[in-house]
């Protein structure tokens, strides 16, 4: 099966950076979102990466626009029916993917492939919500998208031998480095991230150290770029809280529970720096 024509289905901040991937490796795609205000936004964050690109010399003007062209705006769902894959990155909430999936399965032609790009929630339960659960595959793009190597590439219970390695060769072709992984709560990415920077949440809420000082440990003694702390506020304290839940969920394994002091910032809004507050101040 050859892959020309993407769907990809939401525009904010990881669906944008899909696209404009995947617009580069030469493929058509259709941006969509609901509100065409979203998909204008989302184009924008296309344009602007780009833009900055031909300011650094990595690509010429004309490559730029070359790359434009190949994104179209959607606002129609039915706009599925041209496409060969459609990759979904709208909110992480099952119930909200599982009717996306059930209205794409509705309108993309039969040898569609239909992927999600969730970072925790499992792909078999949201397959179960189509009629072709064997070509309904996970790709957990990580953030942000055009700078970030890693795919990961999740089979469902029922995903097909065949589906696989077409992801796999188009996630190649975006220039991405592929890794398969099994269908459990938060794959590997988040399995082993997230207890983490849980886990120095627990220090700095029993007082152990300031959370300066944790950052630090982690930066100058594990080499990490960012210390746990500064990257829950870049990923949102309540992405953290609900993946620590579905991770909580999922196992019914106490060494997942959400410290206290992640659901009380949640509680009081300081989601980190999206809304100038976590465990730092943003101006």
């Amino acid at each position: 099966m050859e892959i020309k024509n993407v769907m990809v289905v939401g525009a904010g901040q990881m669906g944008a950076g899909i696209a404009q991937v995947c617009a580069q490796a030469g493929y058509q795609v259709l941006l969509h979102d609901i509100k065409e205000a979203a998909v204008e936004k989302g184009l924008a964050v296309i344009q602007k990466n780009l833009t900055r690109q031909v300011e650094k010399e990595r690509m010429t003007e004309d490559d730029k626009n070359m790359i434009l062209a190949n994104v179209i705006k959607s606002t129609t769902i039915t706009d599925a029916e041209n496409a060969d894959i459609i990759i979904e990155a709208v909110v992480e909430k099952v119930e909200v993917k599982t009717a996306i999936f059930t209205e794409l399965d509705r309108y993309a032609p039969a040898h569609a492939i239909l992927a999600s790009n969730t970072s925790s929630l499992p792909i078999t339960e949201i397959a179960a919500a189509t009629k072709r659960p064997d070509r309904v595959i996970g790709m957990h793009f990580m953030n942000p998208v055009p700078v970030m190597k890693l795919v990961e590439i999740i089979r469902g219970l029922a995903t097909t031998e065949e589906v696989f390695s077409v992801i796999e060769m188009m996630t190649k072709k975006l220039k991405k480095v592929p890794v398969a992984v099994n269908d459990f709560p938060g794959f590997i990415s988040n399995r082993v991230l997230m207890p983490m920077i849980n886990e120095a949440v627990y220090a700095l809420y029993e007082g152990v150290a300031s959370k300066e000082a944790i950052d630090e440990v982690m930066k100058l003694g594990m080499n990490h770029p960012m210390g746990p702390l500064t990257l829950a506020d870049f990923i949102g304290l309540d992405t953290c809280l609900f993946i620590m839940e579905t991770l909580h969920d999922g196992f019914g394994d106490d060494k997942y529970r959400p410290c206290p002091l992640l659901r009380k910032y949640v509680k009081a809004g300081w989601l980190g720096k999206k809304t100038g507050r976590g465990f730092y101040t943003y101006e």
